[in-house]
């Protein structure tokens, strides 16, 4: 793996956000993006913007430039330029080169449907947990399908900075996991580990539906020698009968016909409040901007509250 590039080989913290141009940007995704930038700002650190587009049939057209124009409409400056992971899957290769080469990983020929049948599979608390079957080679007449990690019965205890300590034994959880799909992408865990070090990245925020993967991508860490960031799992958006939001009736971008000129202050201020920072009297109504500038010195991780919620709109929005 290359080394992170000069500007990010420094003290200082540097964040990310990471959206998937699936579909525009929505209540909880503006959630992400503002605590990321400002836990990152608030100690004069680099936030960096990475389109997470490995996922090609489920990519919508046009949506990875809307995101982009929404974010800079509500004022959100990232450093350096865009990262999109569809122009590194010859980087992705070449580290699933290395762990094959070691022994660290190997194919695949079993299908889901496959693994749901073995009566003897137990469930991990992400679903399946893969029992070996493949573990030492492709049984006779099975075909490449996909290939995974070797998990070892290494327990996995992290400090998320929001929501406490968490710890996940992965080979009961799910077993060995897949770095690379049937169908061709690399896995979401290989890639986010892989571009996390090559930037450099420090500090990782983002919603708290990805917590309880955190665990096998710190694995993944371990076994390419790559540096841990720091977590902090923000709570969900939720509707406020708690079930998950839709992102078709959430969405926040211009793609969806919001005035962000005019809208823009109120949802900043919104997210700011969902975050634990009410904004002040003097401030409601300020343009998003402003209210980022604000958020920069006002943000807390003690502040951020651990428990999902429904997320009150000012009525202007």
């Amino acid at each position: 793996m290359s080394q992170p590039t000069p500007e990010h080989r420094s003290d200082r913290v540097v964040g990310r956000f990471a959206p998937s141009p699936t579909g525009p940007l929505h209540l909880g995704s503006l959630v992400a993006a503002v605590g990321s930038y400002l836990m990152a700002r608030r100690s004069g650190g680099i936030w960096l913007l990475r389109i997470e587009d490995l996922d090609v049939p489920r990519i919508v057209p046009g949506i990875a430039d809307d995101m982009l124009r929404t974010l800079e409409t509500l004022g959100f400056e990232w450093d350096g330029p865009v990262l999109y992971q569809n122009s590194r899957v010859e980087t992705y290769r070449a580290v699933l080169q290395m762990l094959l080469e070691k022994g660290l990983a190997y194919p695949c020929g079993c299908s889901r449907a496959e693994v749901a049948r073995i009566a003897s599979a137990p469930h991990g608390d992400d679903g399946l947990v893969y029992p070996g079957i493949c573990r030492d080679g492709l049984a006779e007449g099975k075909e490449e399908r996909a290939f995974r990690v070797k998990v070892y019965d290494d327990l996995i205890r992290f400090h998320d900075g929001v929501m406490g300590y968490f710890s996940q034994e992965v080979s009961s959880s799910c077993g060995d996991f897949i770095i690379q799909r049937a169908d061709g992408p690399f896995a979401y865990h290989l890639a986010v580990v892989v571009d996390d070090a090559e930037c450099g990245v420090t500090q990782v925020v983002r919603g708290s539906d990805l917590l309880s993967s955190t665990p096998r991508q710190i694995y993944l860490q371990r076994l390419l020698g790559c540096p841990q960031p720091d977590y902090y799992h923000l709570p969900l958006v939720v509707n406020p009968d708690g079930t998950k939001l839709s992102k078709r009736d959430n969405a926040v971008s211009l793609a969806a016909g919001r005035d962000l000129s005019r809208e823009g202050g109120s949802l900043i201020e919104a997210a700011l409040g969902f975050l634990g920072m009410p904004v002040p009297a003097d401030l409601c109504g300020a343009s998003a901007r402003e209210l980022l500038r604000w958020g920069t010195d006002a943000i807390s991780p003690e502040r951020i509250p651990s428990e999902s919620a429904p997320i009150q709109l000012p009525p202007t929005a």
